[in-house]
């Protein structure tokens, strides 16, 4: 025994500690290694076959004065033999399964709390993934789908028994869907409560269940909706459809049917936020001269004026011609980005327009040029 620790020390507590200090520290260890809160752990079994061993002594009077005197070596039977170690048999290979209850009770089940099994419980929340078009997303849908849900059985209206036959009150707890159970603990003698295993804590019993849902007072079935996409959706928007989810046990309320978009790219559209962006492209003859073209929109070909010497790269706003706003009022805006088409494939005639355009276009230029240098040396002096 020279190799235990002082049951003080266990506890961490003093000698002089009172029955309640001990019974505070007792409480915030177990509650620290108890096996059901620490699966798999052997370090904290150990540590719980060592707090409850040191309680078990410190907190009886008797044989607390013992150990008080002797130590571990208590010459009263404690020491020789089991002694104070022993603790009714743990480390001998018994199992903590019976322990959990006698805990259960004595911290007052502050590890799981008791649910009436009767009472009408929420149905499942639903997921649904949808994909729209890009234009379907501008201008909102209407959309069927279908789904796969729990339904309560329209057989037995969700009581679960064959039509005609009803619930039975269970015999073996009498309805209340608890049954109590002595134990005798290292602690004394302990009444516990347990969900009734003939019934599982529903006080009835069924004798005869429904043959469309075999007792469960549920089934699934598919069924059609309507959806509603409203204009402005984008991906990852995401749509509730109230008491369109899972019918709830024993008659209780529909969860919701969740909608997550997802918007398919579109091929010449490209979306930011409310506005989209789409690149266009124009001659080098219609940027050197300027021209009217028609350039697409989500609401159709729009006419989109280009003024002589635009340059490519050059952007053009169409206001108003985006997304609507999910969340607000008004519109986005359409951005046009031009890019000058270099022609290929000139004919010697297009070729020979070309270089005399360019000769015309550098004398131009040069002319410019000196124009604006001596007209700086003159402004100069």
């Amino acid at each position: 025994m020279a190799d235990k620790r002082d049951y003080y020390e266990v506890l961490g507590v003093s000698r002089d500690a009172t029955p309640e200090e001990i019974k505070k520290a007792y409480k915030k260890l177990a509650k620290q290694y108890h096996p059901d809160l620490n699966p798999d752990s052997k370090t904290a079994e150990e540590k719980f076959k060592e707090v409850s061993e040191a309680y078990s002594v410190l907190s009886d009077a008797d044989a607390r004065a013992r150990y008080d005197q002797f130590g571990h070596n208590d010459p009263g039977g404690f020491g020789g033999g089991q002694g104070f170690g022993g603790f009714g048999g743990f480390g001998g290979g018994q199992s903590f399964g019976g322990f959990g209850d006698i805990f259960e009770t004595f911290f007052g089940g502050g590890f799981s709390q008791q649910r009436d099994p009767n009472a009408p419980q929420r149905g499942n929340d639903m997921r649904l993934d949808i994909s729209v078009t890009f234009e379907e997303a501008a201008k909102g849908v209407e959309k069927e789908v279908t789904v796969s849900r729990m339904e309560t059985c329209t057989t037995c209206h969700g009581s679960g028994a064959k039509p005609g036959t009803n619930r039975e009150t269970c015999s073996q707890c009498g309805g209340s869907g608890r049954i109590r159970v002595n134990q005798t603990t290292p602690f004394g003698q302990f009444q516990t409560v347990k969900t009734c295993p003939a019934c599982n804590g529903s006080g009835t019993i069924i004798k005869e269940p429904c043959p469309d849902c075999h007792g469960s007072g549920r089934v699934r079935r598919q069924r059609k909706l309507q959806v509603s996409i409203p204009a402005g959706v984008d991906t990852g928007s995401r749509l509730r459809m109230q008491g369109e989810g899972e019918s709830g046990a024993n008659n209780g309320p529909r969860g919701d049917l969740f909608i997550y978009i997802t918007v398919k790219p579109h091929k010449i559209f490209r979306r930011d936020g409310d506005h989209v962006y789409l690149e266009q492209q124009i001659s080098f003859c219609q940027a050197a001269l300027g021209c009217d073209i028609e350039v697409p929109t989500l609401d159709g070909n729009v006419k989109l004026s280009i003024p002589e010497g635009t340059q490519t790269g050059t952007t053009f706003r169409l206001r108003g011609r985006g997304f609507p706003k999910l969340r607000g009022y008004g519109r986005g805006d359409q951005h046009v980005k031009v890019k000058v088409v270099t022609p290929t494939r000139l004919s010697e005639e297009q070729k020979e327009l070309l270089r005399k355009l360019d000769a015309s276009c550098t004398a131009q230029h040069e002319s410019e040029e000196r124009k604006g240098f001596f007209g700086k040396i003159f402004k100069e002096k």
